[in-house]
C-alpha cells in the first residue's frame, strides 16, 4: 500500500505545494510588512528622474551665462598632444 501512495504523492506533487507555496508567501509577504511598518516617507526631489535633476542642474548653471560667447573651433580641435602627433615627423622650421 506504501509503494501506491509514494506514487500518488509524486504523481500530483505539484498540485498540492503550489497552493501551499502560494498561502506560505502571501503570509510572509503581509507578516514582513506588518513587522516592518510603514516606508519611511520619500524626499521631495526622489520623484525626479537622475536625467531630470541633470538637466535642471545645468540649466541652473547656464542661466547666468552669455551662450554666444563659444570656444573656437579651431581651439577645440586639439584633442591629442602635439607631441604624440608628431612623434616621429621632423620639426617644421
Amino acid at each position: 500500500m506504501l509503494p501506491v501512495i509514494w506514487v500518488t504523492l509524486r504523481a500530483y506533487a505539484p498540485y498540492v505545494t503550489f497552493p501551499v507555496a502560494f498561502v506560505v508567501g502571501a503570509v510572509g509577504y503581509h507578516l514582513e510588512w506588518f513587522i516592518r511598518g510603514e516606508p519611511p516617507p520619500q524626499p521631495p526631489d526622489a520623484e525626479q528622474s537622475i536625467l531630470e535633476r541633470r538637466e535642471d542642474r545645468k540649466l541652473q548653471e547656464s542661466a547666468g551665462k552669455d551662450l554666444t560667447q563659444v570656444v573656437s573651433l579651431k581651439d577645440k580641435l586639439e584633442f591629442a598632444p602635439r607631441a604624440v602627433l608628431n612623434r616621429n615627423r621632423p620639426e617644421k622650421n
